[in-house]
Order: C-alpha cells, then sequence, then structure tokens
C-alpha cells in the first residue's frame, strides 16, 4: 500500500497513527506530496488533490482520513479502533467526526492567518475557532466518550488537538484549566508509543 502524505497533516498523522496501532505500518510505503502542486500521478488518483490518499495493493484508492482509517481496521486481527458494539461504535464513530470537524475548523483559521492582513477575514475565522471551542466544550461535557481502549475517535481527537496546540498555541491558551478531563486525557494519550512517534515538527 502507498500512503500519499503531506508533513504536518494531521489527518495524515492520524492514518500514521492509526498504522502504528494496528500493527499495519510496515505495509505501507510513505510517498511525499506536494499538494499546491501535485504531480499527475497524484492528480489521476485522488482528483481532490488533497491528502491523505491510499493506494491499495489491487490498485483502487482511499481518499479521506476517515475512509482509509476504516479500510485499515479491516486489514488486521487485533482489537478494532471502530468497535463492532453498536454504542461503543457509535461513541467511537461520533467522536472522530466530532474531532475531525474540529480540526478542519482549526485549519480553516491557520490559513486565514497565512493571508495577507488586508485579505484575512475575521468574522469567518472567528466563527471557524468557535467550531473548536464548541467541540472541546462538548467533549468535557461528555468525558465518558474518553474511556476504554482506544478507537478511531480517540486518535482524531488526539491528533487533531495536537496540531492545534502546535499550530495554534496563543489561541488556545489555558485550554487545560477549562477542559481539565480532556487535558487529564490528552496528557495520558500522548504518552502511547504511536503518538509519541508522530509528535508535530
Amino acid at each position: 500500500m502507498k500512503l500519499s502524505y503531506a508533513a504536518g497533516s494531521p489527518f495524515v498523522r492520524k492514518v500514521t497513527v492509526s498504522a502504528l496501532e494496528t500493527g499495519l505500518e510496515d505495509r505501507i510505503e510513505r510517498v511525499p506530496t506536494n499538494i499546491r502542486e501535485p504531480d499527475a500521478d497524484f492528480q489521476r488518483a485522488n482528483p481532490l488533490g488533497k491528502v491523505p490518499a491510499m493506494t491499495l495493493d489491487d490498485g483502487r484508492v482511499m481518499i479521506e482520513s476517515s475512509v482509509i482509517c476504516a479500510c485499515l481496521d479491516t486489514l488486521h486481527d487485533g482489537p478494532k479502533l471502530i468497535p463492532a458494539e453498536d454504542n461503543a461504535r457509535h461513541d467511537a464513530l461520533y467522536l472522530e467526526a466530532l474531532a475531525d470537524g474540529m480540526t478542519e475548523a482549526a485549519v480553516a483559521v491557520r490559513r486565514d492567518r497565512g493571508r495577507p492582513d488586508d485579505k484575512q477575514w475575521d468574522v469567518f475565522s472567528d466563527r471557524q475557532w468557535g467550531k473548536v471551542e464548541s467541540a472541546l466544550d462538548a467533549v468535557e461535557a461528555n468525558a465518558a466518550l474518553l474511556e476504554g481502549p482506544p478507537t478511531l475517535g480517540h486518535i482524531a481527537l488526539g491528533c487533531g488537538l495536537g496540531w492545534i496546540i502546535h499550530r495554534l498555541g496563543d489561541r488556545i491558551a489555558a485550554w487545560e484549566e477549562t477542559r481539565p478531563q480532556l487535558a487529564a486525557w490528552y496528557g495520558v494519550f500522548t504518552q502511547r508509543p504511536s503518538m509519541q512517534a508522530t509528535v508535530p515538527q
């Protein structure tokens, strides 16, 4: 399998952590990709021009981290990242969707910051940041979602929160004081070998 990636993407990290957690990392070849100037092969494989994208051994292409991770979860015999039991499955998928949405909103804020001052749109940026804050508050209010063995939801949350702290640390300052249960979970989760091996640079 081949994983098209760009360094620093929280969604690529999500896939990489999932591969490490499931013992599939050695079966994946990593292919660096410039998403600003994608080559023709990558553009044909993924018309959206986004990473991550994964080409399976049979030539099929999986796009979007949620789809790639779900696919990986079918290729190993260990504990599943998406549980089979209905309630646990619902919680894992809900947390994944919430974390992915939070991360997408944070990426939008970061992109807006990268524009010239006269091109930045404060109303848009503040609205997106409000989604980040709401997602973090929702996890804190439903801290039971953080319990149990690691799921794809936990991985999405850990990778998304790690990216936000790394890239938008000034905006998320003092988050540990306002979300102590989430902070305690994050402190433990980031010590997992898969997370330590993929710390943003």
